[in-house]
């Protein structure tokens, strides 16, 4: 021990302290390892610069075959110098050759070059087994060729051997196919196997040739002594199968090698052809590529789809290049799926296919979007699969291929469509997201209380010129309807516009009513330059500036418009008074043909005072009507001007926050007396309050001020058909709400469902005029969705199906004032195309048979089976509009369904009508936010929303829609965009009012007078279509027919003997016999459905009470016109729709705003009223 310890050597003095903090003191014992050594032997680095690396793999490729194609070209200089000379047939001339010292040298380095690199690359290759290298047939031609000028070195009387170096050609052609591949791993470019095919089949053809060539000439050196020109002349005749005979071998060598040789061509080149048409089908499956230059010289936009669908390529093809500018990009269409036979047939018509690119390949395979070009795309659509089983993995792809696209290319612009809103937020990185539910179900809620806002929009978002459906139509309200369609939204400038460039430093209103008198554009919102919101109908308030983007509706933009003018144009500076009186001759002569309209001749006989306009008195600058005397000969209505500037105006109609405390004030009492007599039910959650809603179903919605309880509903009261220890009711009738339902039939309760709920609780809608929603779910909703929902008022769900009479019963809709039909997930895959909503269709056409009076809105899958819906066999004029829309089709329009009345009309929507709005934001980027504004997707402050007004009789005396537009924006600062227009229509005689199974037995073709008058008095329906009470097949009822016959007879016995000394004959008493039968006819019917539902409210126990099922609704028809012209005549029960200012926007002078307003008449009072109304 005590060795041991003397052989430990003590440290040095200057490192102990320091090297026992740092712990260095202690023996290094660590071991540097040395990675990857085996590549630094001299075989890996061989293998590494002639194998693995590509470009200097490349550079040895073209090496050997530059050497190669040298080595045949020498042989061609040897054939050329050589001239046998014979006079007999030798065979020697064979073997030997004459061969000139040069070229020798000359072929023997290149013999030993080719020899060394040959011999090298086989012992890179070796793995174990020689004979896998050395029987190789490159290996042997290589031997043939190189081996025998080795020998001629060391033998020099074997100097003039014949050696067969033109079999080189094939040496050629095998490195030529190796560089090929090392060139497209060397540029990281996928070239088209199909390329590589092509490639591959020439050089074959050539070395047969060339092979031919040299053998036959070489053989003949013994025979006929051909040259090589002969010797090609004869090979090409040969294989041409021409065979003229001028030219043949004459020696057996060179015949059999002609055998030989054609029987290698029928063997090898139909196999290089079979496989190139393989190929060729295989590129026509997959499209091929979208060439480089063509990108870096051409614009196109890339459409990214999991399955491509004829109806969804029209709708785009259409949409995309409906703008003039977009005429000159190519589409590239990039789909996992093979193209279907549809799809294929439309892109080989000319007008496509010069445009259109299919490409079969996956967005998250980065060679698929080298070959779309990806990253010189202007833009890249990614559209989800509507028609997958699953929707939520449908959602799922389309968020894998927009990361996939920007990761490959983050400077593309993307437009995502996705399915599921609580998908949105994956994709929120997107230029523009449309969430297909989302629109949805907004759409169908401002269907409810703004009729037909599903048809304007699909008119606002499809691009068209007003063409559709002739000019010579028959039908007022086709013309009419078909020229307002074409309106859509554009922008321009301020500055730069000659529309509003006028009005700069002019409030909004003014701009907006002054534009819409002189040109016919109606101006709807702005776009201040140092912001982003898009603010719609900003109110009076705003002051029109000169950076402004101003968004208006028209027909076509101001930039493809001209302008005519009679004179000089009166110039606005001033007061109002100075220039008001001015005449504007203008005429507007662009795509909307507008007649002319002056300010007088606009106003008709209203009495405008504009100098009282710029009166400094607050007396002089109230808009109101003035206060009507006693006498009737006084009474005179009056449309005050719209003012240029707000600031300091005190006027009773700007203060729109007073309209909403009114509003609530006025109901006080008799909410207090209401409270009382549901208390016993409402308890504590009666309290209502204006908020954001506290819980969302899913991330990313916007907020919206809303109508909200003040507690939350309990889970258990939210259920309508079932009692609880809080409500005891089970049925709608006992809840006696003031409003009538609106039912929404669904099949599960989505996250897009809470998008319905959200417009129609918005803070501005009047809490008098909310109309209770009911769910009718197939199964019962989960607690993230009723913890969502039960903060908002009247808001219940019942668990039934559409197509249970007692579970509609039991949900409330004899008390429904509308219904909504929402297209079932499960049923829109079908076998068979379009059948996916036939379910749909039938139900919805059983609610229209047991419930005429009933509003019901419904969605579809496919927008061609919108004929199906309210259909009538033998009804001529549905018949006229098929008719018409086939027309369309063929013409190629992009809305050949527009004349159908149920879309006309507002009752009919399909999802798929949205796509165009992803489509058109290509060019206009506004649109979606534009959209979702309307809707009340987004609610920015200061922008205004959609609502709708209805024309009474008491404002008939305005009576054009110019003098509307002035008296709105002189009022309330609303702004009228268009009309839902609803007018009697005499159908012919048809099934409508006859049921098929008595027209089968009796002459229908007699006037039915008391049907059609009738129908004028329902003139306020607002519905698309009447339903008559036999429009549709009915079962053929044995009992109906055989009690309708019974009572035949007794009418036709009885007329008989009444009618035997009348003056009219038995022909007159046959008429009113057969017009009495097919009346009573039509009661059984009609009685007949109605005791089948009272019956099943009793046995339900429900009150039948207020039942009423006899109610027709006549021949009706609805349709909209947007942005009419000034001097369309009002009609009564109108619906115009209306861009309201938002009431919580700052307003000026609300104090003075009091005064004046209790100076009011009760007409002006009444109008405001009506203003102010929601539907």
């Amino acid at each position: 021990m005590v060795e041991l310890e003397k052989e430990v050597l003590p440290l040095p003095p200057r490192y102990r302290f320091r090297d026992l903090l740092l712990g260095d003191w202690q023996t290094d014992d660590r071991v540097q390892v040395e990675f990857y050594v085996n590549e630094n032997t001299f075989k890996e680095r061989l293998k590494l610069f002639f194998i693995k690396n590509q470009r200097s793999s490349l550079r040895v490729r073209m090496f050997n075959f530059a050497l190669k194609v040298l080595s045949c070209l020498l042989y061609i200089v040897r054939v050329l110098l050589d001239n046998p000379q014979q006079e007999r047939q030798d065979w020697k001339l064979i073997i030997w050759v004459d061969r000139p010292l040069p070229l020798w040298a000359l072929q023997v380095l290149v013999a030993f070059i080719s020899f060394s690199e040959t011999m090298l690359l086989v012992y890179l290759s070796y793995k174990g087994n020689v004979w896998e290298q050395v029987l190789r047939v490159p290996f042997i031609l290589e031997m043939i060729s190189a081996v025998p000028f080795m020998i001629t070195v060391i033998l020099p009387s074997f100097r003039n051997l014949f050696i067969p170096v033109f079999l080189n050609c094939w040496l050629a052609k095998h490195a030529l196919e190796n560089m090929i591949n090392d060139l497209h791993r060397a540029i990281q470019r996928t070239h088209s196997a199909m390329f590589n095919q092509v490639v591959i089949l020439i050089s074959t053809l050539v070395c047969l040739m060339f092979t031919c060539i040299c053998g036959i000439q070489h053989l003949e050196r013994a025979g006929n002594n051909l040259t090589l020109f002969d010797s090609l002349y004869f090979c090409v005749v040969t294989f041409s199968t021409v065979g003229f005979g001028d030219v043949t071998p004459q020696i057996w060598p060179s015949q059999l090698l002609v055998v030989i040789m054609i029987f290698v061509a029928l063997i090898v080149l139909p196999i290089q052809f079979e496989q190139l048409a393989f190929l060729w089908m295989e590129r026509q499956k997959s499209g091929g590529n979208y060439s480089r230059y063509r990108a870096q010289t051409e614009k196109h936009v890339v459409l990214c789809v999991s399955c491509l669908k004829i109806d969804l390529l029209m709708d785009f093809l259409n949409e995309f290049f409906a703008h003039p500018r977009l005429q000159d990009y190519y589409v590239v269409i990039l789909c996992p799926a093979e193209m279907d036979v549809q799809v294929r047939r439309v892109l080989h018509v000319p007008l496509w296919a010069q445009r259109v690119i299919y490409l079969q390949g996956s967005a998250l395979k980065d060679q698929d979007l080298m070959r779309a070009k990806m990253d010189d795309a202007e833009a890249c659509f990614i559209l989800s699969n509507r028609f997958e089983v699953d929707r939520i993995a449908a959602d799922h792809q389309t968020i894998l291929r927009a990361w996939a696209v920007k990761d490959f290319a983050p400077n593309c612009p993307l437009y995502v469509q996705i399915l599921k809103p609580e998908n949105k937020f994956h994709v929120k990185f997107a230029d523009h997201v449309v969430c297909e539910e989302e629109f949805k179900y907004a759409m169908l809620a401002l269907n409810c209380v703004c009729p037909g806002t599903s048809t304007l929009i699909t008119l606002l978002i499809h691009s068209s010129r007003g063409q559709e459906g002739g000019a010579c139509s028959p039908d007022q309200w086709h013309r009419t309807y078909r020229r307002c369609s074409a309106n859509e939204v554009h922008h321009i400038r301020l500055e730069e516009s000659k529309f509003f460039g006028e009005y700069q430093g002019k409030s909004f209103t003014f701009a907006s009513f002054h534009a819409h008198k002189k040109y016919g554009v109606c101006l709807i919102g702005v776009r201040r330059l140092d912001t982003t919101n898009i603010l719609l109908n900003p109110g009076p308030c705003h002051i029109m500036g000169a950076s402004d983007i101003c968004f208006y509706i028209n027909i076509s933009k101001e930039e493809n418009s001209a302008f005519v003018r009679g004179h000089r144009e009166p110039a606005w500076g001033g007061g109002v008074g100075g220039n008001g009186r001015g005449v504007h001759q203008s005429i507007y002569h662009g795509l909307t043909r507008l007649p002319v309209h002056s300010i007088i001749a606009s106003m008709g006989t209203v009495a405008i005072d504009l100098q009282d306009s710029s009166d400094s008195s607050p007396e002089g600058q109230t808009l109101s009507l003035p206060v009507m005397g006693d006498s009737a000969e006084e009474r005179r209505h009056s449309i005050a001007p719209v003012l240029e500037l707000v600031d300091g105006v005190s006027h009773p109609t700007f203060d729109l926050l007073g309209d909403q405390s009114e509003d609530e004030g006025g109901e006080e009492g008799k909410e207090d007396s209401d409270r009382d007599e549901s208390a016993h039910w409402w308890g504590r959650h009666c309290e209502w309050v204006k908020g954001y809603p506290l819980n969302s179903p899913y991330i990313g919605s916007s907020p919206a001020l809303c109508h909200l309880l003040q507690e939350k509903m309990p889970f258990c009261c939210l259920r309508m058909d079932k009692a609880c220890h809080h409500i005891p009711f089970e049925d709608a009738r006992s809840y006696g709400f003031k409003n009538k339902l609106i039912i929404v039939s669904a099949e599960s309760a989505g996250n897009g469902l809470y998008n319905f709920i959200v417009p129609l609780r918005a803070y501005y809608r009047p809490r008098k005029e909310l109309n209770p929603i009911v769910l009718l779910l197939e199964s019962i909703p989960e607690a993230d969705f009723l913890e969502a929902i039960c903060w908002f008022p009247m808001v219940f769900y019942t668990v039934g199906s559409i197509d249970n009479l007692d579970s509609l019963l039991r949900c409330g809709v004899t008390f429904a004032d509308t219904m909504v039909v929402v297209d079932k997930e499960s049923s829109m895959i079908a076998e068979e195309d379009y059948m996916a909503d036939a379910k749909t269709i039938v139900n919805v056409q059983t609610l229209f048979r047991l419930f005429p009076a009933l509003s019901i809105i419904t969605e579809l899958t496919h927008p061609a089976n919108m004929r199906f819906m309210q259909f009538k066999v033998k009804d001529h004029y549905s018949l006229a509009l098929s008719k018409l829309e086939k027309k369309e089709r063929e013409k190629g329009s992009n809305l050949v369904f527009m004349f159908r009345l149920p879309f006309a009309a507002g009752k009919v929507f399909s999802v798929s009508m949205l796509d165009t709005l992803l489509y058109q934001s290509f060019v206009k980027d506004y649109m979606i936010s534009i959209t979702r504004l309307l809707l009340g997707l987004d609610s920015m402050p200061g922008s205004g929303f959609l609502c709708a007004m209805r024309i009474t009789e008491d404002d008939l005396w305005i009576r054009t829609y110019g003098r509307l537009y002035q008296k709105l924006c002189s009022s309330t600062g609303d702004i009228p965009i268009g009309i839902y227009r609803t007018e009697a229509h005499k159908l012919p005689v048809s099934e409508s009012q006859v049921s098929i199974t008595v027209e089968d037995y009796e002459d229908t073709r007699e006037p039915r007078e008391p049907l059609l008058s009738r129908a004028g008095v329902h003139r306020n329906s607002t519905s698309s279509e009447p339903i008559s009470s036999s429009s549709s097949h009915c079962s053929d009822h044995p009992l109906l027919r055989r009690k309708s016959m019974q009572w035949a007879r007794r009418l036709s016995r009885k007329g008989g003997r009444g009618s035997s000394g009348a003056k009219g004959g038995p022909g007159s008493a046959a008429e009113r016999i057969s017009q009495q039968r097919l009346t009573l006819f039509r009661r059984s019917e009609r009685q007949e459905l109605n005791a089948l539902v009272r019956t099943r409210m009793k046995h339900l126990g429900l009150s039948p009470t207020g039942f009423n099922g006899m109610t027709d609704q006549g021949n009706r028809l609805s349709y909209i016109l947007i942005n009419p012209s000034p001097d369309t005549r009002l009609e009564l029960h109108d619906v115009v729709y209306l861009i309201r200012p938002d009431p919580l926007s700052v307003v000026p002078n609300q104090g003075g705003s009091r005064k004046c307003s209790a100076g009011r008449g009760a007409e002006s009072h009444r109008f405001d009223s009506q203003d102010s109304t929601h539907l």
